[in-house]
């Protein structure tokens, strides 16, 4: 059963994006705040070498940089002020939201906080994401001083200097996320990754081709790596959409003469409650092994630690060990985060304070092992798609069909939920805009009676 936005959607005008003046103006903002992201993923931060980081970089493509490189759209490999990207932030969110179902005052501050909790709560994931940032940029400052050739002139000057710059350009492009999700369109955090993605997308694209021409890749592999590419995000668009619909039935009741209440209405649950949390999470831990791997050699280690780069070369892209544990990864965190997003015993408790009941099942405790019930049965199937759909290029990688992993399915999840996140935020402003003019208009003929 449609909704009434989707009723309402299926009829609406086209032409009324020519008139909706406020929808054109976030979606220029929006655009403009894109465009900036982008030059600033050129801006190189000072005294290193462009070709030396390029040429390292190179080397851990299917390590932890080569995964920071795919998510900043190539900022990484340039060695850009926004080399980190939005990464410190997105791990500082999620550090909070666990500490939030957690520890005690965060815990009442999320519940019994309202508006003034969340923006509090808001307040201590940007506190967090300057200590991760600064974090992180030192180890990356002290990374590159200690690859030959890297920098120009290294010293405690060039730890400074990366350290403010790299840290500097998180924390900016955490402010242009929170003003692209209030002045533009869509999440602005998302919306950003989402670039760094697709702005890579022509130069792949480009290069599979040249090898068509040059005899790499068959023709006939490239159409049905197509095909095959095209099937995939119709079945992640068709799997995003998907929910199982609760019925939820509110009772009748009467205040003066008049009878309020009787309605029925829904309590969707999404398939795939966890979004693409897991297979980044499976994906950025799983790239650990492999980048260790590069900087450490046999030749240094004592012998009761000969085995570690035999273990860490069967954790890389393509091989056996790698795919079981990435898809038993996927699976748990699908689990685990789902739990840490939406709690049940909540659901049912709001339920129940606004007079709403499940059909059959008893108010309170009953209700929220129901939902748990229902809910745990559609994160088995949602952590089995996400784990299908991230195995596939891995299983491709393995026959050799594929040589990059730019086509994971981490980065197509992220680029298909983004697009369809966005299109609804702009149909929604459409709907608003429509449905102010209807307003209008009945006040004018209101008024002209």
């Amino acid at each position: 059963m449609a909704s009434a936005a989707e009723q309402l959607a299926a009829n609406l005008d086209v032409g009324a994006f020519q008139k909706a003046t406020e929808l054109h103006k976030r979606l220029l903002f929006t655009l403009g705040a894109m465009i900036v992201y982008r030059l600033g993923t050129y801006i190189p931060i000072p005294g290193v070498d462009p070709a030396a980081i390029a040429s390292l970089i190179e080397k851990q493509q299917n390590g932890i940089f080569g995964m920071a490189n795919l998510f900043s759209g190539g900022a990484v490999s340039r060695m850009a002020i926004f080399a980190l990207n939005v990464m410190p932030y997105i791990s500082a969110s999620i550090i909070v939201q666990l500490l939030g179902t957690m520890y005690p005052p965060w815990e009442k501050l999320r519940k019994e906080g309202g508006e003034a909790g969340r923006k509090q709560l808001n307040q201590y994931t940007r506190y967090l994401t300057v200590l991760l940032a600064i974090f992180q940029a030192s180890g990356v400052a002290f990374a590159l001083q200690g690859s030959q050739g890297a920098v120009l002139n290294p010293g405690p000057f060039f730890i400074l200097s990366t350290v403010v710059t790299l840290s500097t350009g998180t924390m900016f492009l955490m402010w242009l996320g929170e003003q692209i999700t209030s002045r533009g369109v869509g999440n602005g955090v998302s919306l950003i990754i989402f670039a760094g993605i697709v702005a890579r997308l022509p130069t792949a694209l480009f290069n599979m081709f040249s090898e068509v021409h040059t005899g790499g890749l068959s023709a006939f592999t490239l159409l049905l790596f197509l095909a095959l590419a095209v099937g995939v995000i119709i079945f992640i668009v068709f799997m995003e959409r998907s929910q199982r619909r609760l019925l939820v039935q509110y009772p009748k009741r009467q205040q003066g003469n008049r009878m309020f209440g009787g309605e029925t209405s829904f309590l969707p649950l999404k398939i795939n409650v966890s979004g693409v949390i897991p297979p980044i999470f499976a994906s950025s831990l799983l790239a650990l092994p492999y980048t260790l791997n590069t900087f450490l050699s046999t030749a240094h280690l004592p012998n009761y630690l000969q085995w570690l780069p035999g273990v860490a070369a069967t954790l890389n892209h393509g091989q056996p060990v790698y795919m079981i544990t990435y898809g038993l990864m996927i699976i748990f965190f699908s689990f685990f985060y789902t739990s840490v997003v939406f709690n049940p015993e909540d659901t049912a408790e709001n339920l129940r304070k606004y007079g709403g009941f499940l059909p059959g099942i008893r108010p309170g405790k009953r209700t929220a092992e129901y939902i748990d019930y229902v809910l745990t049965r559609l994160t088995v199937i949602g952590s089995l798609y996400i784990a299908a759909v991230c195995l596939l290029p891995e299983a491709l990688m393995a026959s050799n069909a594929m040589s990059s992993y730019y086509f994971g399915g981490t980065s197509i999840l992220i680029v298909v939920s983004v697009t369809m996140d966005t299109v609804a935020q702009i149909q929604s402003h459409l709907l608003a805009h429509q449905y102010e003019g209807l307003i209008k208009k009945s006040k004018l003929r209101g008024g002209k009676r």
